[in-house]
C-alpha cells in the first residue's frame, strides 16, 4: 500500500510541476528557430530601379533570390530577393562593392550554391534540377581557376578538353582568343596573375558556349591585358552569345557592357542598359570660360538656365547637347565663350550615389 502511495504522489508530482515546465521550454524554441525560417522579412527595402524596356528573349533569370547564411547572430543575407533578367546576345555587366553579392549570384546560377529562396533560369532550364542539361552550353569562370601549375597552358587544357572529348583544335581556338597563343607551351607557374587569367577564360570557352559567366576576368592584367579582355568580350556578344560578367572597374564596364545591374547589399538597386543607367545621374553640364562670368550667368538666368560661378568659370546645369543654345543666349548679350567644355554623366557618379557608403568584405 506504502509503494502505491509514492508511485501516486510522484505521478502528481510529474503531472503539475515537471510535464507545464516543459512545456514552457517548447515556444522558447520556435522563437529561436524563427529568424533563420524568416531571413528576408525582417527589413523592407525599396524596390531598386527597373530602367528601359521589359526583356523578351531572357537567357539567364534570376527570380525573387535569396540567399542566407548561417544562424541567429552569425546570421548573414548574402543576396536579399535578388531579381535579374539576361537578354541573348548581350554583355550584362553585375557592378558592386565587395561583399555586395556578386560572386554568390554567379554560384547560385552555376549551382555551387543552393538558394535559399528563389529560382535561378539559365537557358529555360531550372538551375536547381534541370542544370545538366544545359551546363555544356555554358562556360564560367569564378575567382581565381584552378589550374595544375607545373604542367604548361597547352597542357592543361588538353587534359580538360580530353575530360570533355574535345580535341587540340578547341584548344587551340580557346588559347588564341585570349592571346596566349605564344607563351602556351610555357609552365603556368610562371605566368603571371594576368596571364593565369586570360588562361581561365580560355577554360570557360574550350566548349564554344552559348552563355559565358565570368568573375572579374580582367582581375591582373595590364592597360594592354584589359583591352584585349574587353575586345574579347564585346566581339563574343556580336557572335550571338551571352556574357554575364562581375566587375569592379567602373571605365571597363561603361565601354564593355550593353545592360548592367547594380548590386548593393545583395540587392539590385538598379538595373537596365548602360544609357538608361547613365542617365540616372542627371543631364550633365558644361564648363564655359568666358571674360565675365557674373553677367553671363545673370544673361542665361533670365532665359530660365541655372548655373554658377567656380574657379573663374561658368558651370551650366544643362545637356551637353544644349551648347548652341547657351551660345546664343550668351551672344545676344554680346557675350563670348571662349572654351566650352561638356561634363557628361558617368557611371562612377551613378555608383557612388546608388550604393552604400562601405561594403563588406565576407563576400564578392
Amino acid at each position: 500500500m506504502l509503494i502505491f502511495l509514492v508511485v501516486v504522489v510522484l505521478g502528481l508530482a510529474w503531472w503539475f510541476v515537471l510535464r507545464p515546465s516543459t512545456q514552457r521550454r517548447r515556444p522558447a524554441k520556435s522563437q529561436s528557430a524563427k529568424p533563420a525560417a524568416t531571413f528576408g522579412a525582417a527589413v523592407r527595402r525599396p524596390a531598386g530601379l527597373v530602367l528601359g524596356p521589359p526583356v523578351s528573349d531572357a537567357v539567364v533569370e534570376m527570380i525573387g533570390v535569396s540567399k542566407a547564411y548561417g544562424r541567429g547572430e552569425r546570421h548573414h543575407l548574402a543576396l536579399d530577393r535578388l531579381d535579374l533578367t539576361v537578354p541573348a546576345g548581350e554583355v550584362f555587366g553585375l557592378l558592386g562593392q565587395n561583399g555586395a553579392g556578386k560572386t554568390t549570384a554567379m554560384r547560385c546560377l552555376l549551382g555551387l550554391v543552393r538558394p535559399t529562396a528563389g529560382t535561378c533560369r539559365i537557358l529555360g532550364a531550372d538551375c536547381g534540377r534541370d542544370l545538366h542539361r544545359v551546363i555544356s552550353r555554358v562556360g564560367a569562370l569564378i575567382e581565381t581557376p584552378g589550374l595544375t601549375p607545373t604542367l604548361s597552358g597547352r597542357r592543361n587544357l588538353l587534359l580538360l578538353a580530353r575530360l570533355a572529348r574535345m580535341g587540340r583544335g578547341e584548344v587551340d581556338r580557346a588559347l588564341e582568343a585570349v592571346g596566349l597563343a605564344d607563351q602556351a607551351n610555357d609552365a603556368v607557374a610562371t605566368y603571371s596573375l594576368g596571364m593565369r587569367q586570360r588562361l581561365g577564360v580560355a577554360v570557360a570557352l574550350l566548349r564554344d558556349p552559348e552563355v559565358l559567366i565570368l568573375d572579374e576576368p580582367a582581375n591582373g592584367l595590364d592597360p594592354a591585358g584589359i583591352a584585349e579582355i574587353r575586345h574579347l568580350l564585346v566581339s563574343l556578344a556580336r557572335e550571338g552569345r551571352t556574357v554575364v560578367v562581375a566587375s569592379h572597374l567602373l571605365p571597363e564596364v561603361e565601354r564593355t557592357c550593353d545592360r548592367l545591374a547594380v548590386i548593393d547589399a545583395g540587392r539590385c538597386v538598379a538595373v537596365g542598359p548602360i544609357g538608361d543607367v547613365l542617365a540616372t545621374a542627371g543631364a550633365g553640364a558644361l564648363i564655359v570660360r568666358i571674360a565675365d562670368p557674373g553677367a553671363a550667368r545673370d544673361a542665361l538666368a533670365a532665359a530660365g538656365i541655372d548655373s554658377v560661378v567656380t574657379d573663374g568659370a561658368l558651370r551650366v546645369d544643362c545637356a551637353p547637347a544644349d551648347g548652341a543654345r547657351v551660345t546664343e543666349i550668351l551672344a545676344a548679350k554680346r557675350l563670348y565663350a571662349g572654351e566650352m567644355q561638356a561634363i557628361k554623366p558617368t557611371l562612377e557618379a551613378v555608383f557612388l550615389g546608388l550604393t552604400s557608403p562601405a561594403g563588406s568584405a565576407d563576400d564578392d
